[in-house]
């Protein structure tokens, strides 16, 4: 982990840009599937009962929904998955920038 790694400081939409690249680069298949089953209970938190409810019975709102979950209080909620992530990945908000 990087100790003054800056992510702090990043909005929610761009920890969940950051993370997602990240995966995407190293076809972290688990991140995907951890952000799928996180996605649902924030939702439901958010106050988005109908998306949380299409996305426990179909995959297809599971895909479309990794896109939207850099969206509102939904990021919000998902902050914390998105710090751990990328503290786990040692990556900073520099990442991509190449």
């Amino acid at each position: 982990m990087i100790d003054d790694d800056r992510l702090d400081a990043l909005s929610s939409k761009a920890l969940h840009d950051l993370a997602v690249r990240y995966a995407l680069r190293h076809l972290d298949i688990p991140f995907f599937i951890r952000l799928m089953q996180d996605l649902p209970v924030a939702e439901a938190a958010a106050g988005e009962l109908d998306e949380a409810q299409a996305d426990v019975l179909t995959l297809r709102a599971h895909i479309d929904d990794v896109t939207d979950a850099g969206e509102g209080d939904v990021a919000e909620l998902l902050r914390p998955v998105y710090l751990d992530y990328l503290r786990e990945h040692g990556v900073g908000p520099e990442y991509g920038e190449d």
